[in-house]
């Protein structure tokens, strides 16, 4: 009989992710973070859900209630879960990541900080503060890697231009995802 250890394993199973939580200032069990309550208050509820199709593509979705009201929010995934500040949620998930970029000096380069390379859910509030945002990428995450968190910005959009790519400000808030 010959030995599988050589033969391929297939694909690597895809993974769905999802978080939830009411936002509550950082603590050692916290899971939905606000690090600035005047623009993320305390007792808003952020939820997102990241899927995986079976043609190759991820849809990702975020609901929020309870945030300012009319005003938009620059959101992404990021590489690590939460913590006890915004920075430990680490630099945004990218499915290629850029080569050039350090944690001291994330990536900025349209090539890679882009919404097909990175999971962006820029959302909208409406007058009670509710809003959901949801895009589809083109890849799939697996088990080797995924983001752990989702980043509620205070920016009100992602910028794309050259050497600006992907920033959106100071973190106000961060949900950690899970599988």
């Amino acid at each position: 009989m010959p030995s599988t250890s050589n033969q391929s394993q297939g694909p690597a199973p895809r993974v769905s992710l999802f978080g939830n939580g009411t936002l509550t200032p950082p603590g050692a069990t916290a899971k939905a973070i606000t690090y600035n309550p005047s623009l993320a208050p305390t007792g808003a509820a952020v939820t997102a859900i990241v899927v995986p199709s079976s043609n190759g593509t991820t849809t990702a979705t975020l609901a929020v209630s309870s945030l300012l009201p009319n005003r938009s929010y620059a959101v992404h995934a990021h590489t690590e879960a939460c913590g006890a500040t915004g920075e430990a949620a680490g630099p945004h998930f990218q499915n290629h990541e850029d080569p050039a970029a350090t944690p001291q000096a994330p990536s900025t380069n349209p090539e890679y900080a882009n919404p097909k390379n990175e999971i962006w859910l820029d959302v909208h509030t409406d007058a009670a503060g509710a809003g959901t945002s949801s895009t589809t990428v083109p890849f799939v995450l697996t088990d080797s890697r995924v983001p752990g968190s989702i980043v509620i910005h205070e920016a009100t959009q992602t910028s794309t231009a050259p050497g600006q790519a992907g920033e959106a400000g100071a973190r106000i808030a961060c949900l950690t995802l899970a599988k």
